[in-house]
């Protein structure tokens, strides 16, 4: 049975993934998935559509990007693969 996995624990590795990587690199929803769930697809498949519930949330409040094929998406409306980027810092 893959343990629960809170949308405050997506978060946060989202964004230490996101910060690892760094400015201006692009993480998969799989990256924050299998970083919680483990390896195996049971264990990290489940989480992929939490994962895209808190990217989208985050994406609403200005601290990810969700990109698809290197362009920022309308969070209610995406489909097909998409990558996750930080903001551009502000200058």
């Amino acid at each position: 049975m893959p343990k629960t996995t809170t949308p405050e624990e997506l978060e946060t590795t989202m964004l230490a993934l996101l910060e690892e990587r760094g400015p201006g690199k692009t993480i998969g929803p799989a990256d924050v998935a299998q970083a919680l769930g483990g390896n195996q697809p049971d264990g990290w498949g489940p989480l992929m559509q939490p994962v895209r519930k808190v990217a989208v949330s985050l994406m609403k409040a200005g601290r990810i990007l969700i990109l698809r094929k290197g362009r920022p998406v309308d969070p209610d409306d995406f489909r097909g693969t998409y990558r996750l980027a930080l903001p551009p810092a502000e200058s």
